[in-house]
């Protein structure tokens, strides 16, 4: 066998469809086009833009916007939970540094909330910038105090 002697399988290479090209092509005439319309002439896309409706108003601007978010002016705690408080080995008081160097937060510079999940058995002083109500009812269940910074 060389390589002059391959040949492609049969039926596999098709013949690329030549538009226009008169009545026994198929496709002649108006070129598998159709009649008319905005799809029929020249420099039409494959339709529109999502939601186009052929120029009436379309639904999305019938509808009213939805929801409004200040993202930017947005205020975002790190939240640490009373079980991660419990396994960790922090003691005494406990604030944003210590807990930045246990490693339940990211930045120590950030506000910390402290949510009430879990149980907590050791005496400690939460200093946090913002308590839940079930976090600072357990801490002091517990025999701590929960200070807000």
């Amino acid at each position: 066998m060389r390589i002059g002697e391959i040949k492609c399988p049969q039926g596999s290479k098709k013949n690329r469809k030549r538009l226009g090209q008169g009545p026994g092509s198929g496709t002649g005439k108006t070129a598998g086009k159709g009649h008319k319309g905005q799809r029929a002439r020249s420099g039409a896309r494959r339709g529109n833009r999502i939601g186009f409706t052929g120029g009436t108003l379309p639904l999305f601007r019938h509808l009213p916007k939805i929801g409004f978010s200040n993202q930017k002016f947005k205020t975002t705690y790190q939240t640490v939970n009373i079980q991660d408080l419990e396994t960790s080995d922090v003691v005494g008081d406990v604030g944003p540094e210590e807990l930045a160097g246990a490693g339940l937060i990211k930045k120590a510079s950030g506000l910390v909330k402290v949510l009430g999940q879990g149980e907590l058995t050791r005496n400690l002083t939460v200093k946090a910038h913002k308590f839940s109500s079930v976090a600072a009812e357990k801490i002091q269940k517990a025999g701590g105090k929960a200070e807000v910074i």
